[in-house]
């Protein structure tokens, strides 16, 4: 049987930033008509070499090979002249322009300076056509879906004529319907001849989509194997370098009184429009409520409102069956509520402070860590040095500032934190994000202890894995409302994906689909 032609080759690549060296000696082989998974935690090097590749950045030292012959790749120009295209994860699409005038952006016309769009935009039906790509071109890129514009990206690779597909963290924006699309996609471009770079941190993925995987660790290249030859625990091994227990032991909790209620919630974002609408739920002792949803559908807002950062415009917050809307977070605190931001380095963590600063961040003025105010330093020590041990906190020093830390390690003393004062109700946003598959699951058990003893825990996530995982009831937002509540034993990927899209609502149980299911059949 013939080999396949490999159309992409890295020997020794090398790319070092300032006290860091993110990719470090990789070799690195795709071969033409295969998607091929980059695989690894964040910070691991994936997007620093495929930037490499695209000439977003010169690499320190190595080689570019492409269909054979060595190749210097100074800018993403010189990338897309040769063949090679990428769709960023934070897409570079221009939203006032329609998808037609997006594709062609930049590129030299026939008849310059005028500009053929009829062509153009038949020429695109035709591409998505084939492909399952099907987009209106005339369509203005504000008023697609988010899965729509991931393919006007796509489109505008193709018709570069790309024979390489870059893809970096594909599905991060999707829902479940949107990424079985995007596989229907991908599966048509590679039996057509091309081939594509998948970059994921996500193990069910690549099992899903990919033919071979390479895996990065601290910027080197542990291993590429086919998909055949592998399984999800053995890649969660390889990335992470020891056994990982993917699946959380969550034991049978008999949920208590509900610790917080939000009765008709109404909170406006940063431009002053309504990203809260009329939302009601309640989560009780001993349960996780998770809350699914595409990113930007106004969870932050609804945590921020809260915890007490973000001002409610209508409606309640009980905490306990204590009226606490719109009391400052201090007052919060006082009443044994925990936040985990979604922000780590903005929110989270004073990272210029040191870990001893953080860790006593919202005790500083309760007994035993001060009396009268004054630091009980014994007790702050004793505290600190429990904290760092209990929650594994890797650090040569209590001391070090917690800018240092690695994200994972950062991630644990905002746990030890919240958790350490054992809180009533915790609120727990994107806890694991960028974290990697072994902190994940460390996350993830400190959450199902909590459960345990007894706090409501409020999980808001963008991973859905996650919250089917871990919560015992899930709500799904989508542009600010609740679309429905569904108890986790019960809950179905696909009518949870139909929420998160918008399609489907569930009122009093019963399903029924909205107008935008009927706009969208149209």
């Amino acid at each position: 049987m013939e080999e396949p032609e490999i159309i992409l080759r890295l020997e020794g690549m090398c790319k070092t930033f300032p006290g860091v060296v993110a990719n470090d000696g990789i070799n690195l082989e795709i071969r033409r008509g295969e998607i091929h998974a980059l695989l690894g935690e964040n910070g691991a090097g994936k997007t620093t070499l495929t930037n490499c590749v695209y000439g977003v950045y010169r690499p320190t030292c190595g080689k570019i090979f492409w269909k054979g012959k060595e190749v210097t790749i100074n800018s993403a120009h010189d990338a897309i002249a040769l063949g090679i295209g990428m769709v960023h994860q934070h897409f570079m699409l221009v939203p006032p322009m329609t998808v037609a005038e997006n594709v062609i952006l930049g590129m030299p016309m026939e008849r310059e300076p005028f500009l053929d769009l009829v062509k153009v935009e038949e020429q695109i039906r035709e591409q998505g056509k084939r492909y399952h790509l099907e987009v209106d071109p005339k369509a203005q890129i504000w008023q697609l879906p988010v899965g729509v514009q991931q393919r006007v990206e796509i489109l505008k690779a193709l018709y570069r004529k790309a024979e390489l597909l870059i893809l970096d963290e594909p599905t991060a924006v999707l829902t479940p319907g949107e990424v079985e699309d995007l596989f229907v996609i991908l599966k048509a471009l590679v039996k057509d001849g091309l081939s594509i770079i998948f970059i994921t941190h996500k193990l069910e993925e690549v099992m899903a989509v990919c033919d071979r995987v390479t895996v990065l660790r601290d910027g080197r290249k542990v291993a590429t194997v086919n998909k055949a030859d592998t399984n999800v625990r053995e890649l969660a091994k390889m990335m992470v370098g020891r056994e990982v227990f993917l699946k959380v032991d969550k034991p049978p909790v008999q949920p208590g009184d509900a610790l917080l209620q939000v009765e008709n919630l109404t909170v406006y974002d940063d431009r002053d429009l309504q990203a809260v609408k009329n939302v009601s739920f309640a989560v009780h002792a001993g349960e996780i409520l998770g809350i699914a949803g595409v990113d930007g559908n106004g969870q932050t807002e609804l945590a921020a409102a809260i915890v007490g950062m973000r001002k409610v415009l209508a409606g309640k917050v009980l905490l306990c069956g204590e009226d606490v809307t719109n009391l400052p977070p201090i007052e919060l605190i006082k009443r044994k509520m925990a936040y985990i931001s979604p922000d780590r380095h903005h929110e989270g963590l004073v990272l210029d402070f040191s870990i001893i600063e953080n860790l006593v961040g919202k005790s500083y003025f309760q007994p035993p860590i001060s009396k009268g105010g004054v630091f009980q330093k014994k007790a702050v020590q004793q505290f600190v040095e429990s904290a760092i041990r209990e929650y594994d906190v890797r650090t040569p020093s209590a001391a070090l500032a917690a800018k240092l830390l690695s994200g994972g390690n950062q991630q644990k003393v905002i746990l030890a934190r919240e958790l350490s004062a054992e809180p009533r109700v915790l609120i727990a946003v994107q806890p694991t994000r960028g974290l990697d598959v072994g902190a994940t699951e460390y996350v993830h058990n400190r959450m199902v202890e909590a459960r345990g003893k007894h706090a409501a825990i409020l999980l808001i996530s963008t991973e859905l894995e996650e919250i089917l995982s871990l919560s015992d009831r899930i709500a799904v937002m989508y542009e600010g409302e609740i679309m429905g509540i569904v108890p986790a034993k019960d809950a179905d990927i696909h009518q949870i994906g139909e929420m998160m899209a918008g399609v489907l609502r569930l009122n009093g149980g019963e399903a029924k689909h909205t107008a935008k299911e009927a706009q969208t059949v149209s």
